[in-house]
């Protein structure tokens, strides 16, 4: 089974390369699909699990990136859609932004404060290869902006505006309320 990457790792830091249209559906990209869905179901940090997974968290610098929310104890209305994405782009961001606390499987002792859009249009493959277009707000918004990133190189904290140890988040009772 693959593992989760360190934050140092090479993968994490590059631009994730195009998965051709032809190979979604071969059995090494269905492979890397599969790794990256155990790798995140495998995830638990001191209680948090995680929701969504880039290529890139488990070494494969390929555009592709999976929701698959681990958490047993979201309310049905907040349910967030399991789902592929391979060769996503965000095609439509709202000006609206907002600061929401974030955190990243490959960065597991921080939490951050992030500007986000607070709505995004995506355009994607699934695993079967068909393109498709989503909208997002809340959560999953944010996933499709954190996700993108990971394909860009780029980990939260690079654009966080506040960056805190999770012992120093501990410390709060409030885990949805970030730390002044």
């Amino acid at each position: 089974m693959a593992k989760l990457v360190a934050q140092n790792h090479p993968a994490l830091h590059q631009i994730a390369a195009a998965v051709p249209r032809e190979d979604i559906t071969s059995p090494e990209i269905q492979k890397v699909i599969a790794d990256m869905r155990a790798a995140l179901e495998s995830y638990n940090a001191k209680g948090f699990v995680g929701v969504a997974i880039a290529a890139p968290q488990i070494g494969i610098s390929l555009r592709i990136f999976l929701v698959h929310d681990m958490s047993d104890d979201r309310e049905e209305a907040d349910a967030i859609p399991n789902l592929v994405a391979i060769n996503p782009k965000i095609v439509k961001m709202s000006k609206k932004k907002h600061i929401v606390g974030e955190g990243c499987l490959s960065v597991p002792d921080h939490y951050g404060a992030v500007e986000r859009a607070k709505n995004v249009t995506l355009r994607a493959y699934d695993e079967h290869g068909n393109e498709y277009e989503r909208g997002a707000g809340g959560l999953l918004a944010q996933i499709f902006q954190h996700e993108c990133e990971h394909l860009d190189g780029t980990l939260f904290i690079d654009v966080a505006e506040k960056v805190w140890h999770k012992d120093e988040m501990e410390q709060h009772t409030d885990r949805e309320a970030a730390p002044e």
